[in-house]
């Protein structure tokens, strides 16, 4: 059985790439329109989905929220393409 690498003394997770890949790609998609957490919260809102922007600012700097939510702020900003590259496991 092959022993995953280590981080910081402990037991690297599989998705911590990913997970950063998609903080980031909320975070440049925001940053690239001028759109703030509040903003963003009533965007969301005009879609159905009621998140405080301190609620979203949470989600978003611990890397835990789902697919669903992902696409949804970056459907909500205006994002209709993104550009990601697998071979790094960053987004570009």
């Amino acid at each position: 059985m092959e022993k995953l690498p280590r981080k910081s003394g402990q037991l690297a997770q599989p998705y911590d790439t990913w997970e950063q890949t998609a903080k980031e790609l909320i975070e440049r998609e925001m940053m690239r329109r001028g759109i703030r957490y509040k903003q963003l919260s009533k965007m969301l809102a005009e879609l159905g989905i009621d998140e405080s922007p301190d609620q979203i600012n949470r989600k978003v700097n611990r890397k835990r929220f789902s697919a669903a939510f992902l696409v949804a702020c970056l459907r909500a900003i205006g994002a209709d393409t993104i550009t990601i590259d697998l071979g790094q496991g960053r987004a570009k």
